[in-house]
């Protein structure tokens, strides 16, 4: 009943943003700027405080799911089959954009130009010191500290690990811990029960702010660009829902139903990682072992992004056809297996697709400029792809468990 309260009470504000923002635009253009920024804040509050417990849960719970499972194999066997998931629904994800912005070419027909560069040079100046060099110094976290004020989803992951690891080989000796760490993770996750009833002021204020800044008519202006990449991501959806049926049967939509909160805040606010301590909740009540749940979950928010995989493919040679270079079929394999490298090592960074888009198109010399011509709709391409990053990584946590536990009863 509460799940259904929060899911009308986002759904209103979704649609009472939309309005907002509207009225503002077409009404108030004089306050558009100001309503924009000030609306805005609303909803970075809410992100703010999901954020504020992203890294003790991601810590608390990966280490405590390690411990818990004892045996240093069974750790191997959930990784490697986690991680060969994650690996071949990239790959599909990526293979799937390059296919559609081949077959639609909507950077070939959409009347767009670079008149506007706005947010373009932040973007651009951050990729800049973009290298091998600095994707190893990503990977690796120098200080657990610093990881952890910075929310370092990925540098987190690799400590926990470790520190997991270390913690279950000591038997009897790291109870003690492991009960504190089990016991901060229920803490947290209590939290998470309140933070969620701010989501509909974040969902108003982000929807609110796009709206009152854009318009309408900028659906209009992107088309094309807008037509294909739903078309992507609804086909990837249905790949992700067939591959879930398959293995999980009937019991695919008592997850949707369960995860159909986090769905809905994801695409409202564009950030998964809003809802990954909802998540971790809603995937334990759904069946999922606690020690699976906290051992996968946050190794897909650093490995299996699969809305953002699809766009990395398709933005990426949208730019190249809006400046009419033609890269032959070699060279689109190659940057395909270029981004599955490279994106691994941003996750968690603000706007991370944006960065490592530019970062490519620099490396096959597309213009990094290119990528002022998707900001304006970038917003919008972002629920969609936050939205299926949730899903990709709530159907392979759910998987894996399966596995890993007696078959479920499909029926």
């Amino acid at each position: 009943m509460k799940n259904n309260k929060l899911f009308v009470a986002i759904i209103l504000a979704l649609i009472m943003g939309i309005i907002a923002g509207a009225i503002n635009h077409y009404y108030f253009p004089s306050f558009q700027e100001e309503f924009s920024k000030n609306v805005k804040l609303l909803g970075t509050i809410f992100i703010r405080m999901v954020q504020m417990i992203i890294a003790p849960l991601v810590f608390s719970t990966l280490v405590v799911g390690i411990a818990k499972m004892g045996d240093l194999k069974m750790v191997g066997r959930v990784g490697s089959k986690a991680m060969a998931w994650f690996i071949i629904a990239s790959l599909i994800s990526l293979l799937l954009g390059l296919v559609l912005v081949n077959t639609l070419e909507p950077g070939k027909k959409t009347n767009i130009s670079l008149e506007q560069l706005d947010g373009a040079s932040d973007i651009l100046e951050k990729t800049q010191n973009f290298s091998v060099e600095e994707f190893v110094k990503h990977l690796v976290p120098k200080s657990i500290f610093e990881a952890m004020a910075t929310n370092e989803i990925l540098q987190i992951v690799i400590f926990s690990i470790l520190f997991g690891i270390a913690l279950a080989s000591l038997g009897r000796k790291g109870k003690l811990i492991i009960s504190s760490l089990d016991t901060l993770s229920h803490v947290i996750l209590k939290m998470v029960t309140y933070i969620m009833w701010v989501a509909p002021f974040g969902v108003f204020g982000s929807v609110a702010a796009a709206v009152s800044k854009h318009g309408f008519g900028i659906f209009s202006l992107y088309a094309n660009y807008l037509i294909a990449f739903s078309v992507g991501i609804i086909v990837l959806w249905i790949i992700l829902l067939v591959v879930g049926y398959l293995f999980l049967g009937k019991r695919l939509f008592v997850l949707l139903q369960r995860i159909k909160n986090p769905l809905l805040i994801a695409f409202s606010t564009t950030s998964s990682e809003a809802v990954f301590p909802k998540l971790v909740e809603e995937l334990e009540r759904f069946g999922c072992q606690n020690k699976i749940v906290s051992f996968t979950l946050p190794l897909g928010y650093s490995f299996n992004l699969d809305g953002s995989m699809m766009y990395m493919t398709f933005a990426s040679i949208f730019i190249a056809q809006v400046y009419g270079i033609d890269m032959s079929l070699g060279e689109q394999l190659t940057m395909l297996l270029v981004l599955m490298l490279t994106s691994k090592g941003v996750a968690g960074v603000p706007r991370a697709s944006l960065i490592v888009i530019v970062a490519t198109c620099a490396m096959f010399g597309i213009p990094p400029e290119g990528i002022a011509l998707i900001l304006p709709i970038d917003h919008f391409c972002d629920m969609a792809r936050s939205m299926t990053n949730v899903l990709g990584n709530s159907l392979a946590t759910a998987v894996i468990d399966k596995w890993e536990t007696k078959p479920i009863n499909n029926g």
